[in-house]
């Protein structure tokens, strides 16, 4: 039994682990700057980058792979900086679609925009987006998509941020801080000579590299959870929770979509879920198939009704044992399942008590 003194050194001991906990809770959120989500070693080393660059009017590169959240980075960059007030202009170089009759880019009519009548086709004047984004942040991005006459172009604009409108004759002005993203690796690209040396320099003033979900998994719950409480929000659902066998799911797939494919995942999951709780058999069969899981009895191209059966079974005996803190008898009496059957079914299983 404890005496008076040591009573007194134990609760010291307790405040300040408690004082020290919430000092390190405090100190990840301050990291973590606007709608970012994720409080892993990786995430906290881009917080920091980001909030280096948002004091400054400096070009930025972004690398990160499709779906790791390139756009909301370069938001959080400009809501950080002094452009703040101004507006955010996202210019996607991929994918842009020629205009029959029109002499210029597409690139180039989207940046710098048109005059009516500029070109067959062009029968209102059009705004570019460099245009739009004066006073705040121009995004760029998919970047390396842009040919070596479209670089040439970008870079004349990022000199001195004057253009025309193609069929005009007035020079504009456009003070913008220009934010660039790429999934692909400019500098090879550069070495290759299918990117310019000059641009590359001139955009890559600062550099944030953002890492795969596959290699910041210690977010995936917290990002889930974030998901979810979108999803309630917008269709007015009340998912409350994952169970353990889905959080299993969720934690060893491999993510090749990256934070994207996690947040599409889990809308569909809350809107399939019948109750309060995302179940394993709510998630999508690219889960439940994937060759990396070790969670489901569900083989790659499909299965049986009865194996089904056994995948939902297998999870509502996990949940109740999850609920009873592994008591077979408890949990077989939330079930109304005899302890012999019990016995049986968590050896059939290999469920761990």
């Amino acid at each position: 039994m404890l005496n008076g003194t040591e009573e007194i050194e134990k609760l010291k001991a307790q405040v300040e682990r408690y004082e020290r906990e919430i000092r390190e809770l405090r100190d990840i959120i301050d990291e973590k700057p606007g709608k970012m989500v994720g409080n892993s070693g990786e995430m906290r080393a881009v917080y920091k980058q980001i909030k280096a660059c948002a004091g400054n009017d400096a070009p930025a590169l972004i690398y990160g792979n499709d779906g790791t959240g390139k756009e909301l980075t370069a938001r959080t960059i400009a809501e950080l900086s002094p452009r703040k007030g101004g507006p955010f202009t996202v210019l996607g170089c991929a994918n842009l679609r020629e205009s029959f009759g029109n002499p210029a880019s597409a690139f180039e009519s989207e940046l710098f925009g048109y005059e009516r009548g500029a070109f067959l086709g062009a029968n209102t004047r059009h705004i570019g987006k460099a245009e739009l984004a004066n006073g705040g942040t121009l995004f760029l991005d998919d970047v390396s998509a842009l040919g070596l006459p479209d670089q040439e172009k970008l870079l004349r604009f990022m000199q001195g941020q004057t253009f025309n409108r193609l069929g005009g004759n007035m020079q504009l002005h456009s003070d913008v801080r220009l934010i660039a993203a790429s999934s692909k690796n400019l500098e090879e690209m550069m070495q290759q000579k299918l990117f310019r040396e000059d641009l590359f320099y001139r955009l890559n003033i600062v550099q944030i590299t953002l890492p795969d979900l596959a290699q910041r998994k210690s977010d995936i719950l917290l990002l889930a959870e974030h998901f979810i409480a979108q999803v309630n929000l917008k269709y007015g659902r009340h998912v409350m929770r994952l169970s353990t066998p889905a959080i299993d799911m969720l934690m060893s797939y491999h993510w090749p979509g990256n934070v994207q494919e996690l947040e599409n995942c889990i809308e569909r999951a809350a809107l399939a879920t019948t109750d309060d709780c995302i179940h394993s058999h709510d998630l999508p069969p690219t889960l439940q198939t994937d060759v990396t899981s070790k969670t489901s009895i569900i083989p790659e191209g499909g299965a049986s009704l009865e194996t089904l059966l056994e995948s939902y079974e297998k999870e509502i005996l996990t949940e109740a044992l999850r609920r009873n803190n592994g008591n077979l008898s408890a949990a077989g009496r939330d079930l109304s399942v005899s302890p012999r059957m019990m016995h049986y079914k968590v050896n059939k299983f290999k469920l761990v008590t």
